[in-house]
């Protein structure tokens, strides 16, 4: 059976290698190759990078008389493609043609593609990629961003210019339309999420311009795109402006995915890979807002309590993030906790996403360290100091060289005065479902999980100066989340010492 097949050849391999420290990869390519085999939906959660974990796919992959198709982000691909098929597949002795592409070929084995393609196939009935093909989604933690970005309709300064050029007869409506949306666009008050929801007067312009035109059938594709979508209620509508051109670009995006994404999970059987997806192993509110099946097979890995964990220094007598009080204290920590790691030949990463309170941390941190100090920038010395947001971090965490000490100022939880953040929370409220079980806290434990990723491999320290995570309900969630973990409140010097030595 497939399943033996995979479980020795892997262990074997694993023997020979003598460098994959991951426990689960046996189990994982036996469940894998078993999905395979049956045709059987699967979703795993495995805790861990994709450069731990993906031998555990690869190997029932290569090994399999099946067919697959891979659906993973570009640099995974990259990572899969140059070095972890060609050296398994020189292990196995296997020679199943492995090719990159946005298309099932006839003569393909493997095909890897990336999700912005596969999605448009299957949401928009394209068949560049036949049914039935077993197909393996990885990196799915954001595979509901992925959809909604994909689904999220546009419109800028070039397609009202075209407008008025397909339309000519009626450009002095077209043009008065963009002037009153540009007036009332530019009028909201700025706000540091550089996007503005469409309020209901803006809406009805809007409305009374893409109706009149789309009776005529006038609209050009981008428009009646955007009409289209307009009536697919619930939508969110919003903004983003360019101040100093006089430019808007307005944005529709639906309120959910779950219902798109539902059809496409029948018409082929699907292992869906991730990190961290949901708190429980079932993944209820994952496959709730995916549209995924409850017969699915959910399994969820933990971290190895002896090679996985983290130190964790979080304070309990600190200001709360939301007073006068907390940026002083914040930098002082801050400003501290580097200048114990300075012996450390390795990265600090301190996560700010409160813009101002970047400046002012790294105005401090310069004026300690001097030119090692970096305000989100991707380039890094061996013993750099970068301060950025969650996004930025998120973004680019795996080209920086790993951290050694990750500070956090604050929970990753999304604020409600950004004003998207607001319209999916009002979205939940009026389904009458608890929209911070549902959203806020899900956000956060993802996005906390895997920033804190690569020190938790390393066995870093993580420093967590938000006081909430002690004082409020849902911070025993969080450190759980975090756990293996060796939990202090004090600043222990041997921690430091130790990495020094």
């Amino acid at each position: 059976m497939i399943e033996v097949e995979v479980h020795s050849s892997l262990r074997d391999f694993l023997k020979e290698q003598g460098d994959r420290n991951w426990p689960h990869h046996l189990t994982m390519a036996r469940l894998v190759a078993r999905a395979l085999r049956l045709g059987r939906p699967a979703l795993m959660q495995t805790g861990s990078s994709i450069s731990r974990y993906c031998l555990s796919y690869l190997t029932p992959v290569l090994l399999g008389d099946w067919p697959v198709i891979i659906v993973a982000p570009p640099s995974t691909q990259q990572h899969l493609w140059e070095i972890e098929i060609p050296r398994l597949q020189n292990w196995l002795g296997t020679n199943k043609q492995v090719r990159i592409g946005d298309r099932w070929e006839p003569q393909d084995n493997l095909l890897l593609t990336n999700p912005e393609s596969w999605l448009r196939d299957r949401i928009n009935h394209q068949r560049y990629f036949p049914q039935q093909i077993p197909t393996i989604i990885d990196r799915a933690d954001n595979l509901g961003e992925w959809t909604r970005k994909l689904l999220t309709v546009t419109l800028n300064g070039s397609d009202w210019d075209e407008l008025l050029r397909s339309v000519p007869q009626y450009a002095e409506l077209i043009r008065n339309t963009r002037v009153k949306l540009t007036k009332s666009i530019f009028a909201h008050p700025q706000n540091p999420y550089q996007n503005y929801l469409l309020s209901t007067s803006e809406s009805k312009i809007i409305e009374y311009l893409c109706n009149l035109l789309a009776d005529k059938q006038l609209l050009t594709p981008i428009f009646r795109q955007f009409w289209q979508k307009w009536q697919e209620k619930p939508t969110f509508g919003w903004t983003s402006r360019d101040r100093d051109r006089g430019l808007f670009t307005i944005y529709l995006a639906p309120a959910e995915v779950g219902a798109t994404l539902k059809p496409i999970w029948q018409q082929q059987p699907v292992v869906i890979i991730g990190s961290f997806l949901d708190r429980d192993a079932a993944a209820p509110i994952y496959r709730q807002q995916l549209g995924l099946d409850a017969e699915i097979l959910g399994l969820k890995f933990a971290p190895n309590r002896q090679n996985d964990h983290i130190q964790l220094y979080l304070p309990d007598r600190l200001p709360m993030p939301n007073t006068p009080q907390f940026q002083a204290v914040f930098i002082e920590q801050a400003v501290l906790l580097v200048g114990l790691s300075s012996s450390i030949r390795q990265p600090i990463v301190l996560i700010v996403e409160d813009v101002p309170l970047q400046a002012q941390v790294g105005s401090a941190l310069a004026a300690e360290f001097g030119s090692r100090v970096e305000v989100e920038k991707t380039t890094l010395a061996d013993d750099g100091i970068l301060i950025c947001g969650w996004s930025f971090w998120k973004l680019h965490q795996e080209q920086l060289p790993t951290p050694r000490l990750l500070i956090i100022a604050t929970l990753p939880l999304p604020s409600l005065e950004n004003p998207l953040v607001a319209s999916r929370v009002a979205y939940y409220k009026n389904q009458r479902q608890d929209w911070f079980r549902m959203y806020l806290l899900p956000t956060a434990l993802s996005t906390i999980q895997e920033a804190v990723l690569p020190v938790r491999e390393s066995q870093g320290i993580v420093a967590l100066l938000d006081n909430r995570v002690n004082f409020r309900s849902y911070g025993k969630t969080i450190l759980s989340a975090l756990e293996p973990c060796a939990r202090i409140n004090y600043l222990d010097p041997t921690w430091f010492g130790y990495l020094g030595s």
